[in-house]
């Protein structure tokens, strides 16, 4: 183990090294770990592949905001409206051009791709003696390569694909691949890696890429292919998604819907509670399966022993009330999405249902937001004084009988960092660990790429599409029972039945880094987009802030807090200005060029 720990802490120098200049010097170095060692001992190529584990990032804990803010889901309080506001150009992609998201971004992506590239160039004739080893090695590198490969298609269609590392005299002069060809190359990674792959580790090693993991890449990236925008394909060119003019799209479905079922029939994964016995909290069921590190239900999240440097995710989701940053505050449309209790839809023309918007929910809501009344932890010293008991006062005014008026301390007018207070109202309470103190200790949680929920819904839309509805029906009653939600009858049929599995996938993926690439892929981003960013205005009366007994006549105003505007182009990021200029035979995406 202490040799391990050691090699470990090397694996940074290696990555260093042997992405720098191809020369070597004739002297070996005394202080370093050369390229030709690496390659001949097989702990030296795990630490290796360890620090390619890094490229996936955090998910949407791999900046204060996630890309959820940039949907119908969220809102980053410090910012992202030029991505909303689709004023981005390719020398301007605010956010989505920086660190916040540099596992989305082209140049960031390339080179880890090239780390993959060096590792099955170097590895191919390799007569290390464990074998067994360097083939699940290889099985990491493929499925690594590529996640990667899946996230430069997600943002920008077919890229150039390159398995291959070039030196420093090469032309890298590449023109993108058809999106067709990007597709099939991601989905011969992901076959490559789930032929060489277990599908379980033990120990320090949970966390490493499983056939589990590689099949769901799969899965999501042929659900992706077979959707409306890859087969309409507005541009018309084959960059961008499929030119016979969706044809071929039901064999797409049929493709996608298989992938799903294989991840299924592995029998390694179940929903985490998926049947509640009478009288549990479904809430707290879903709830506590974003607080484990593993469990039956996650595929994949991040790699445990490199997750050393994970953000405080309590710290930057929380209410500023408790010291946090109320970071990626949940929109109004979002609230608005869950159901009530018995399925039917929350509506504001409600009387019984606006007067008492948060009573009788889908119990996932109680679970993912924070809103005014919500019961949390206790609060710190600096907020006792104002809530003893621990419950979110995220209302804007409690007019006092003396006249006087008070501010939520949970609000951008409270006495608790009032800087850090969400616009909306609203907190993500999806992954905050309750007995985590985020003022003393950093709550550190994998983030879960895939689960076994998203696999249901990818084999119940792929279902619908298809006609068969019973099947999807099923497999969406699975989530729903574990939610504690009525189970769809054979009476939603059609249209109505893709509507509501779109909104079961919002709610249940909700802040999962899904919702920015559905809206898109299903084509429904203009309607969704194109409408300003929305959150709630509370006024109540009182006689003491401290007792909510004491409250009475609640006024809730849905306001506008986010002007946005959706323009068709925002369907592909564009590459950035300065790979256009490296790289002539690159063509922009629809729109930037």
């Amino acid at each position: 183990m202490k040799k391990y720990q050691i090699i470990f802490s090397l694996a940074a120098t290696i990555f260093l090294i042997l992405n720098g200049c191809t020369k070597k010097l004739d002297i070996q170095p005394l202080d370093q770990i050369t390229s030709a060692a690496v390659w001949q001992d097989v702990s030296l190529m795990q630490a290796y592949v360890n620090d390619v584990y890094r490229g996936i990032g955090l998910g949407e804990f791999n900046s204060t905001s996630g890309i959820s803010a940039l949907t119908d889901e969220g809102m980053w309080t410090n910012g992202g409206k030029p991505i909303v506001q689709s004023t981005i150009t390719s020398s301007n992609l605010d956010i989505l051009g920086g660190s916040r998201f540099s596992y989305l971004v082209w140049g960031t992506l390339y080179s880890y791709i090239r780390s993959c590239n060096m590792f099955l160039e170097n590895t191919r004739n390799s007569t290390v003696s464990d074998q067994a080893q360097l083939d699940r090695l290889k099985g990491e590198i493929h499925f690594l390569r590529g996640f990667f490969y899946h996230n430069l298609m997600r943002m920008n269609g077919g890229v150039p694909l390159i398995t291959k590392v070039y030196g420093l005299n090469d032309s890298t002069a590449i023109a993108r691949n058809t999106f067709a060809q990007t597709i099939d190359f991601i989905v011969k990674d992901a076959d490559s890696a789930a032929a060489l792959l277990p599908l379980s580790y033990a120990g320090a090693d949970v966390g490493r890429a499983t056939k589990g993991a590689a099949l769901s890449l799969k899965s999501r990236v042929l659900l992706y292919a077979a959707s409306d925008l890859y087969n309409v394909n507005p541009s018309g060119k084959p960059e961008f998604g499929y030119t016979d003019g969706g044809s071929g799209q039901a064999a797409r479905w049929q493709a996608a819907r298989d992938a799903a079922k294989a991840v299924m029939d592995l029998g390694v994964y179940e929903l985490y509670a998926a049947n509640p016995a009478p009288g549990d909290s479904t809430a707290k069921n879903y709830s506590d399966l974003f607080l484990s590190k593993t469990n039956k239900e996650i595929i994949f999240n991040r790699f445990t022993s490199i997750n050393n440097s994970a953000p405080n995710v309590a710290m930057w989701f929380s209410p500023n009330g408790y010291d946090g940053y109320g970071e990626n505050s949940p929109l109004q449309q979002m609230v608005d999405s869950y159901r009530m209790k018995d399925g039917s839809k929350f509506s504001w023309n409600n009387p019984a249902q606006a007067a008492h918007p948060y009573e009788n929910r889908d119990p996932r809501f109680y679970a993912t937001v924070f809103f005014d009344g919500a019961r949390w932890r206790e609060r710190w010293t600096d907020g006792k004084p104002f809530d003893p008991v621990g419950i979110i006062q995220a209302f804007k005014s409690l007019t006092l009988p003396d006249g006087s008026v008070l501010a939520g301390i949970d609000t951008r007018y409270g006495p608790i960092q009032s800087w850090n207070g969400s616009y909306t109202n609203y907190y993500l309470r999806k992954f905050v660990d309750p007995t985590n103190n985020l003022l003393s200790q950093a709550q550190e949680i994998p983030f879960p790429f895939f689960r076994y929920a998203g696999i249901l819904l990818n084999y119940a839309e792929a279902s619908i599409e298809l006609g068969a509805e019973q099947d999807a029906r099923d497999a969406i009653n699975q989530i729903r029972r574990r939610a504690g939600m009525p189970e769809f009858t054979a009476s939603v049929t059609g249209n109505e039945l893709r509507d509501e599995y779109r909104n079961e996938r919002k709610i249940e993926m909700a802040f999962e880094a899904n919702r920015y690439f559905d809206v898109r892929r299903w084509m429904i981003a203009p309607q969704v987009m194109d409408e300003d960013g929305k959150g709630i205005e509370i006024s109540v009366k009182g006689t003491d802030r401290a007792d909510r007994s004491t409250y009475h006549d609640y006024k809730y105003k849905v306001i506008t807090v986010q002007p946005r505007h959706w323009d068709d182009k925002m369907y592909f990021v564009p590459i950035p200005f300065a790979e256009m200029k490296r790289n002539p035979l690159l063509i922009q995406a629809p729109g930037f060029d």
